[in-house]
């Protein structure tokens, strides 16, 4: 694979550089933000290891950029900043894999390999929709007859991942896994209460609800 590395850290960069280039792969390694964003650019690159804390254009810039530009890289955010909030922002922002430090390389190529076997965006639906619901993924513009719905970044993901699996039952545990990367149950009742305040938003207000509770089963929108 040709892998561009983005990281300002010496020791960490020549860390994953290394291995990678001892598997074979080609890489270009970047310890600056701007540098790398024009590589990125200008490069054809089968994956992308950024790290998020870059001198001079910080990670989620380049990521944003990246989108905005349509350019379909994976890209595996790489960060020391290991919060909830922080991994939604990043994933949100475009990366497709989010990875913290410290790290063993072993998962870090494991997670490589994975993302380059991912088909290509351009296969992905770029508009979901249920019924009179509407999600554009570019613009991240929710309406619902005609009316334009304001979601906060989890909301959206929440309802993203109920539109993609239109009809299907999704569990606590999927949601968890999926919208806010936990794989353990955290005892507290955060799937619900976001529930509650995405059909206070997308199902309140109108006639139709489209947002159903499976008993002892879980949620799904309907199809």
């Amino acid at each position: 694979m040709h892998i561009l590395v983005i990281e300002d850290d010496v020791t960490t960069g020549d860390y994953v550089a290394g291995g990678l280039r001892a598997e074979g792969h080609v890489v270009d390694l970047f310890d600056d933000g701007r540098a790398g964003l024009v590589q990125a650019m200008s490069g054809e690159y089968d994956v992308m290891v950024l790290d998020r804390m870059v001198p001079n254009v910080d990670g989620m810039s380049i990521l944003r950029t990246l989108r905005a530009s349509k350019n379909p890289v994976p890209v595996l955010l790489l960060t020391s900043l290991d919060g909830i909030e922080d991994r939604i922002a990043g994933l949100n922002a475009g990366a497709d894999d989010y990875l913290v430090k410290p790290f063993a390389f072993g998962e870090l190529s494991a997670r490589l390999n994975a993302l380059a076997r991912r088909p290509p965006p351009s296969d992905e639906p770029t508009v979901l929709r249920a019924r009179d619901l509407e999600m554009n993924l570019l613009s991240r513009r929710v309406t619902r007859a005609g009316q334009e719905i304001d979601l906060q970044p989890r909301e959206f993901a929440l309802l993203e991942h109920l539109l993609r699996r239109k009809g299907r039952v999704q569990t606590r545990t999927m949601l968890l896994e999926s919208v806010w990367d936990i794989h353990f149950d955290p005892q507290t009742n955060v799937v619900e209460s976001h529930m509650s305040r995405l059909r206070g938003k997308v199902d309140k207000p109108f006639d139709t609800h489209l947002i159903e509770t499976v008993r002892g089963s879980g949620y799904r929108i309907c199809a």
